[in-house]
């Protein structure tokens, strides 16, 4: 795909990543508003992170059903649906201040969410050729990082108490309807049949499933107890709200290179340069940022750099080898894949905050980090090249299972 074909695409997409972004800007302020509101209301930390664990079970529902709402419905339909019932709920949280009843809720908007992200990925790798893959998605990440950065300075802005910033995220949720009601032309032909299965993914890309793993365990701990660990060293409303946005700002700088270099070359070399920085950087913020305010910034701003991007790497790994029709099942699996580690990362995260202290938090994100790097690295010496032959007889088998992939990478592409 030459740039002016690029230019085409992304200009088709323009009003789904606009609807993306409203999306997105809403969920991620709501997010960093459940923690800081939650700890205000008297929520114990296990309770805080109790509800991000909860949100991305619900995150899990949606992976194994939406996929089938999308065969029923359509894309657009079935977006609409979801983002009203995401901005319900939403309005609910603030109407009933109970514990338990935001669990409920909190689990509700991850099933709508995960949807709602399933719907936009699948819709994107529908309209996108393996060469440009990469730095579409890198552009969409762009996109979430720059909405969720600007959100968050709505805190200290209108603050955390009353029913102000809930119905800023109701409105956020229900505007993202208009772009792809009214303007989108690109919704692409529902999925073809299948059932939720797992294995293929794992076949085409076990670097892709298990990075998923770690990035829910650690980047799910970050935007869901990062502003608790804020607040434990003594920061401000205000500079929770700054630490936040460093380490989303932080995300936007590496993305587009990491996913220019990821589409030159072996995808998971970006996959393992963005990991250890991740991890170099986690070491930094458990052991030299202290409660520094600006060690800090500075801290999360490089974990942001280097953690942000590798979902987007991950994600263009396993969907370089999807054939046409299967992008939904690829992102939901890669979805299910996430929300696995993410169900465990906010829980394991808050504990380790309340009984061994705030600098546990990237203690913990650098041991999944290392461990990813390892796991990377030997899948590199065991898989180093997948011959033409040989790949052809993988495709073989794998159309005897009931999801259907295509390694369509160019030679050479490592699996």
């Amino acid at each position: 795909m030459n740039n002016q074909s690029s230019l085409g695409t992304i200009r088709v997409l323009v009003p789904l990543l606009t609807a993306a972004g409203i999306l997105l800007a809403g969920n991620g302020l709501q997010g960093t508003l459940i923690a800081v509101r939650g700890a205000q209301e008297g929520f114990p930390a296990a309770m805080i992170g109790l509800m991000g664990s909860a949100y991305f079970l619900g995150f899990v529902g949606g992976c194994m059903y939406v996929p089938r709402l999308l065969r029923s419905v359509g894309h657009i339909r079935t977006f609409s649906a979801l983002a009203a019932i995401a901005a319900s709920a939403t309005l609910l949280l603030v109407m009933v201040v109970d514990v338990y009843v935001w669990l409920l809720l909190r689990l509700l908007l991850g099933f709508c969410f995960s949807g709602l992200f399933t719907t936009v990925e699948s819709w994107i790798n529908a309209g996108v050729s393996n060469r440009d893959r990469a730095r579409v998605l890198s552009l969409y990440r762009l996109i979430d990082l720059a909405a969720v950065t600007g959100s968050q300075f709505l805190l200290p802005l209108f603050g955390t108490a009353g029913f102000v910033l809930f119905g800023m995220i109701a409105i956020m949720t229900a505007m993202s309807l208009v772009p792809v009601s009214l303007a989108d032309r690109s919704n692409p032909a529902p999925p073809a049949a299948f059932r939720f299965d797992l294995k293929p993914l794992w076949l085409v890309s076990p670097v892709a499933c298990v990075g998923c793993i770690s990035i829910g365990l650690t980047n799910s701990s970050f935007r869901l107890v990062g502003p608790l660990y804020a607040q434990e060293i003594g920061l401000s409303l205000t500079s929770v709200a700054s630490f936040m946005s460093a380490g989303i700002v932080g995300g936007a700088v590496l993305q587009y290179p990491l996913g220019a270099l990821s589409d030159r070359t072996d995808r998971r070399i970006a996959l393992l340069l963005a990991t250890s920085g991740a991890c170099l950087a986690g070491v930094y913020l458990s052991w030299f940022a202290g409660s520094v305010e600006w060690r800090n910034y500075l801290g999360i701003f490089v974990f942001g750099a280097f953690a942000l991007p590798l979902y987007s790497l991950s994600a263009a790994h396993a969907n370089d080898h999807a054939q046409e029709g299967d992008f939904v099942m690829v992102a939901a699996g890669l979805t299910f894949f996430f929300s696995i580690g993410a169900m465990a990362g906010p829980v394991i995260s808050a504990l380790l905050i309340r009984y061994v202290g705030p600098q546990a938090l990237f203690s913990y994100t650098s041991v999944v980090h290392l461990i990813l790097v390892f796991y990377t690295l030997w899948r590199m010496r065991v898989r180093a090249a997948v011959p033409v032959p040989m790949r052809e007889r993988f495709v073989s088998l794998l159309r005897t299972s009931p999801v259907f992939f295509r390694i369509a990478g160019r030679r050479g592409r490592k699996g």
